[in-house]
């Protein structure tokens, strides 16, 4: 009797699985960014928990709605959109109103990701243009911050920086000097801001969370970190009345949010380690270049979105390893 023939199914390399899916990575950023998340609530309040559940909502909505018109299989499952829209949320005031949150989500969703294909062929940061979008358009909405536990406004250490250099030409009261006491309210998270980057503990926490798991690498936090702490330390030393501390610089505005959960996006940054590293070394030039002579008091957004579009050529100078040969 003749043998049934055998069957090989081939696929091209590498043949290699961790056990990991898209699922679990963004289940892993959301576990990651929760202890932040619910501190920014804490310190802002019902309205900080508003603008996040509007932001997730519609971004989730979005996509669902877009994917259904459009015929193409629903993805909102992956938590992809979720996470979009956690972003966004975190890095709006808590004063946002609730149609700007939304704006900021449909342009986030529709035109930064579902218009170049969906997940995977975003060449940008969806949860950063949305921000970006929403910072031009509306600047006003953009750059009010509540207090911590309160219902005035105050500025941003950032803030007052900026706006002390372009009334004196250089930094007084004690702005961008480095102290127990400067670094304090910036360090647990008692600062007016974006409601996702007032605590930078519980940033570096979940971004190690996510370096140790393996859904990030250190590559590109630390050579950020390096480059805006040396970059802001070389001008400080030079004039130290015009430019804060590097130490200022770390701790001060969206730089561990930006850092840790935004610059490390698997999909707009490069695979190589060598690529990650330039990348990383980029932003952190672009960030120290626009908050020390840029019209904006933070650089972090324009940095990791420039950076996303020199990408593809990083790849190229960078190539990612190959498993296979052919």
């Amino acid at each position: 009797m003749d043998k049934e023939p055998v069957t090989f199914q081939v696929s091209p390399a590498p043949h290699l699985h961790r056990g990991e899916s898209t699922p679990r990575v963004m289940r892993s950023v959301i576990f990651a960014l929760l202890p932040a998340s619910c501190w920014g609530v804490y310190v802002f309040g019902l309205p900080a928990l508003k603008v996040i559940v509007v932001a997730v909502g519609s971004a989730v909505l979005a996509e669902a709605a877009f994917q259904k018109l459009t015929g193409r299989p629903l993805t909102v499952a992956d938590g992809s959109a979720a996470i979009t829209g956690l972003l966004l949320g975190l890095n709006l005031p808590s004063s946002s109103p609730w149609w700007m949150v939304v704006v900021g989500s449909l342009v986030a969703i529709l035109i930064a990701k579902q218009a170049y294909g969906g997940l995977g062929q975003n060449p940008f940061n969806p949860a950063l243009v949305g921000r970006v979008f929403l910072l031009i358009s509306f600047p006003l909405q953009m750059t009010t911050w509540p207090a911590p536990h309160d219902t005035v406004t105050a500025a941003t250490p950032l803030g007052a920086m900026k706006t002390d250099l372009l009334l004196h030409g250089r930094i007084s009261g004690g702005i961008g000097s480095v102290t127990w006491e400067t670094i304090r309210d910036p360090l647990v998270g008692n600062i007016g801001g974006c409601i996702g980057e007032v605590s930078v503990i519980l940033l570096v926490l979940g971004g190690l969370y996510l370096i140790f798991r393996g859904t990030i690498t250190w590559h590109i936090p630390v050579t950020y970190l390096i480059t805006v702490g040396i970059l802001s330390g070389i001008f400080w030393l030079v004039d130290p009345s015009r430019f804060a501390n590097p130490v200022f610089h770390l701790v001060s505005g969206g730089l561990m949010l930006g850092v840790f959960f935004m610059a490390t996006d698997l999909v707009t940054s490069p695979a190589s380690n060598r690529g990650m590293i330039a990348f990383g070394a980029g932003c952190g030039v672009f960030t120290v270049v626009i908050r020390l002579f840029g019209g904006y008091p933070e650089g972090v957004s324009f940095a990791i979105l420039l950076m996303n579009a020199a990408t593809p050529l990083l790849e190229k100078f960078f190539p990612p390893k190959r498993f296979a040969g052919g």
